[in-house]
């Protein structure tokens, strides 16, 4: 069954605090929805493992990357992954090891199926499985985000309309 023939497909990207990697996550993949008039079809959230920055927007260096090549994240906020969010969505996408532990340990077993990193979608070869948490390090810790969250979501968008 192709995703214009099933059911709304709800796609869950989780970092620590949600306001770097995840948000950066949701808004790449979001727009690539747009672009393939899927907007109906596939519904886009993002989470954090912890509640640091819960109702905040994301971090700005993470907003001024992802604008200069075109996605918005001005309207995203901060939030916790909540239990009902294992039954709710479909994949829920971990940005590195150590968040997709935490997801592992938080997972009604029955749902542990919807797990995985993001990058296991990537398509192109690349070496790094896990995305880097760039907020304590300069900007190119975003640009790096956003290279990999671009190969990523292309992969991953396809995975879903087969």
């Amino acid at each position: 069954m192709t995703v214009k023939e099933s059911k709304i497909i709800k796609v869950l990207f989780v970092c620590m605090g949600n306001i770097c990697r995840s948000p950066t996550a949701d808004a790449v993949f979001r727009k690539k929805i747009k672009d393939s008039r899927l907007e109906n079809k596939i519904y886009v959230d993002s989470a954090g493992t912890h509640a640091y920055h819960i109702g905040e927007p994301p971090d700005q260096r993470a907003q001024n990357t992802a604008l200069q090549r075109g996605y918005s994240m001005h309207a995203l906020r901060a939030r916790a992954i909540q239990p009902h969010d294992f039954i709710d969505f479909d994949y829920i996408l971990a940005m590195d090891n150590a968040n997709l532990a935490i997801l592992q340990e938080r997972c009604p077993i029955q749902y542990n199926y919807k797990l995985a990193l993001l990058m296991e979608y990537c398509q192109h070869s690349h070496s790094c499985r896990e995305i880097a948490d760039p907020y304590y390090g300069g900007l190119h810790g975003f640009e790096n985000v956003l290279d990999m969250v671009e190969m990523a979501s292309q992969g991953l968008l396809e995975h879903i309309c087969k």
